[in-house]
């Protein structure tokens, strides 16, 4: 398992960066717009979709949304207006999540219905492209860079969150974090993983790439790391309602997209809300 995992990353990682630092932003939202609907398409599993034309259907009509979110022609104040709308509602979506976490199974009943879910898909999904095209975008006029590396510094950070609780957990975990979610991560894998997130994080910061006050960075960071755990126990929940193991199987070693970009989904948006409002 660890070997394809170091696999799939020396392969993953640098088609991220060209990705993000090689494509213009249109191009980026394209691709994007792609993982959002291979996104969909696995998470019509979570809704107990197993006809393969339905499963098809969802995810086109959920990329058809996310395009017309981007490419939609709207005043520019309009559609930065219902950016910010759909990243405040995220930040109540996430907040829900974590409930529903920590109260797992006992709430169940509460969304196991497919209307509930569909509600769920959308403030997982949506939130998560709006944020990486929003960060993307800053100061794309001036230097097209920076947005690209602020939101490689969030991957960046669940990544670290990541594999540091991955290999913390594996060489002193004891303590299971939610068993009834998750029964493989355990308080010293979170524990280390946020340590080494929040290493990351203070060394990029003086390191001077970004020109953000201190507690804003930190702010936003830390809460970002935090989202990631989140995202990551939120996405294992789901799974363990629909009795599947992984999301897909698309990428070896990581199971399918959602499954790589589930702490994503939670981070991004998090640390989007928090560093621009903030600043």
């Amino acid at each position: 398992m660890l070997i394809q995992r170091l696999l799939a990353a020396i392969v993953l990682i640098p088609l991220v960066i060209i990705l993000l630092f090689f494509t213009k932003l249109s191009i980026f939202a394209s691709i994007m717009i792609a993982v959002g609907g291979i996104a969909a398409w696995e998470w019509s599993q979570f809704l107990h979709i197993t006809n393969k034309h339905s499963r098809l259907m969802f995810a086109f009509f959920i990329a058809v949304l996310l395009a017309l979110l981007y490419f939609m022609p709207i005043p520019f104040e309009l559609k930065s207006k219902l950016y910010n709308i759909i990243l405040s509602l995220s930040i109540i979506w996430w907040l829900v999540a974590l409930y529903l976490v920590m109260s797992y199974p006992k709430t169940i009943h509460y969304w196991s219905n497919i209307a509930v879910k569909l509600f769920f898909a959308f403030f997982t999904l949506f939130p998560f492209f709006i944020s990486v095209i929003v960060l993307r975008s800053i100061d794309y006029q001036s230097n097209c860079y920076t947005g690209a590396i602020l939101l490689l510094y969030t991957f960046v950070l669940v990544w670290a969150t990541d594999t540091g609780a991955y290999f913390a957990g594996r060489t002193f975990g004891k303590r299971k974090l939610a068993p009834k979610v998750s029964p493989g991560k355990t308080i010293e894998g979170f524990i280390g993983g946020v340590s080494v997130a929040l290493l990351i994080s203070l060394i990029v910061y003086y390191s001077n790439l970004f020109n953000i006050k201190l507690y804003v960075f930190f702010i936003s960071s830390f809460f970002a790391i935090l989202a990631s755990v989140l995202g990551d126990l939120t996405e294992s929940m789901f799974k363990r309602e629909a009795g599947i193991k992984d999301s897909g199987n698309l990428i070896p070693g990581h199971g399918g997209i959602l499954d790589r970009i589930d702490s994503l989904t939670a981070a991004v948006p998090i640390f989007t809300v928090l560093s621009l409002y903030l600043s």
